[in-house]
């Protein structure tokens, strides 16, 4: 059995600016509340490998790995893959921006399956990863929201 997240929101904001700010991965540490540095690795035209680091949890541990990401900014999609996989046997993700009437619906899609000897299961990720994906998702609603208010743009301006 493998593990399976699809979540979404709609950002009042334009498309390009949607794009920008949540594909901006050294702002991320701003952007998402659990991420406490990213570091660049390798770039090249579309693709980029970084670490991300997260803040402690509650017992004090540090979680960080590494990740690459390549952006198809025409086809408003974003494919990302764990390479230190970490307790995952695998991670793939799939971010997808879409132009609506209301601004910019952004969908958030994780493929995964947890190793036999990783502390969880499959349905524990699971539900962690969609309770955690909405909290993260409306922080960077709020925040790209702010950004849209504070450069006098508005859905459809300047897409």
């Amino acid at each position: 059995m493998a593990g399976h997240t699809q979540n979404e929101i709609t950002i009042a904001a334009p498309v390009d600016l949607v794009w920008d700010i949540t594909n901006d991965l050294e702002n991320w540490p701003r952007l998402f509340s659990e991420y406490a540095s990213v570091d660049i690795l390798s770039r090249e035209e579309n693709r980029t490998t970084f670490r991300l680091t997260m803040h402690p949890d509650e017992n004090g541990t540090v979680w960080s790995w590494v990740s690459e990401r390549e952006t198809d900014r025409a086809g408003l999609s974003v494919k990302a893959h764990r390479v230190e996989t970490g307790p995952f046997a695998y991670m793939n993700i799939r971010w997808q921006y879409e132009k609506t009437p209301q601004g910019t619906r952004m969908v958030w899609t994780q493929d995964f399956e947890m190793k036999p000897d990783a502390p969880v299961d499959d349905d524990w990720m699971t539900d962690n990863i969609n309770r955690n994906s909405k909290v993260q998702m409306a922080l960077i609603r709020d925040r790209v929201e702010k950004a849209a208010a504070e450069q006098g743009v508005t859905p459809g301006l300047t897409d």
